[in-house]
């Protein structure tokens, strides 16, 4: 996938650039694979914000992905790839023997025209969908299940993917785009390849009404308030935050604190944590 840019017309489209879209195959969702997306907009069940900077927004419909796996042994033909307003990667409308329809996360390197299947063990090619005992080591890997049947979990937003590094008894050991490497249930399904739309982290927004289209409310930085409205505010001119750390408008620490429970169920099946 590449990255579009535009003349620079006028300050913000200088800045501005957006995915190239000229590879998707169809502009209009199948629309049986749909239904409405009721969205809370930042607030909870009492109505109050419990969410900040969270509002607005195009409205959307929900597409519903299935995976290849709930039908295997049946081959599945890529009839479109399409956007999808509610996910960083594409997707792809997929048609079974039996005749009918889904939507799939896409690839990187997707055609339309090309047949995938899913089955306990099967071709080691691009979009093939079996599970982890069966995956050689060292493959690149998306769309990962964490509980046997549950459907994909893991390594699933643009340009991601995770590998293989081994197997040992039941598990196999998977090293996870943040440099995690945990341990998986080898009965678990997952696809070969890298998620669609790699370029996704480099495109620049380059204007503020663009974050409000999707569905993002301003920002303002704790330092500009005043003492009451938050911890970083007050003082003369240009400050810094004045603190060892930085604060929440509550006082609790952010940026960078550590947010996992102590003593997790999980934690036996980290083998080596994120950076």
């Amino acid at each position: 996938m590449a990255i579009k840019l535009y003349k620079p017309t006028t300050h913000s489209r200088r800045k501005m650039s957006v995915t190239d879209y000229s590879v998707l195959t169809k502009k209009r969702p199948e629309k049986s694979l749909t239904k409405p997306l009721k969205r809370s907009f930042g607030r909870d069940y009492t109505g109050q914000i419990s969410v900040r900077h969270k509002g607005g927004g195009a409205k959307r419909r929900y597409r519903i992905i299935s995976s290849i796996d709930e039908k295997l042994q049946q081959k599945a033909k890529i009839t479109a790839l399409e956007y999808d307003p509610n996910r960083s990667s594409f997707i792809a409308l997929v048609e079974f023997e039996d005749q009918t329809k889904a939507y799939i996360l896409a690839w990187e390197g997707i055609k339309v025209g090309e047949e995938i299947i899913a089955d306990e063990k099967c071709e080691v090619q691009i979009g093939n969908r079996m599970r982890l005992e069966n995956i050689p080591t060292g493959i690149a890997i998306f769309d990962i299940e964490i509980h046997p049947g549950q459907g994909g979990k893991l390594v699933k937003s643009a340009g991601n993917q995770a590998t293989i590094m081994a197997k040992e008894g039941s598990y196999v050991q998977i090293k996870m785009p943040s440099g995690e490497i945990r341990k998986i249930n080898r009965k678990c399904f997952a696809s070969i390849g890298q998620t669609s739309n790699a370029t996704h982290s480099m495109v620049r927004i380059g204007k503020a009404g663009r974050k409000r289209h999707m569905g993002v409310r301003p920002t303002v930085r704790g330092k500009a308030m005043h003492p009451d409205a938050h911890p970083h505010g007050g003082g003369e001119g240009v400050n810094p935050i004045g603190l060892k750390y930085p604060k929440t408008p509550w006082g609790k620490h952010a940026n960078g604190v550590k947010t996992r429970k102590k003593h997790k169920y999980s934690d036996k099946l980290i083998v080596k944590r994120r950076k």
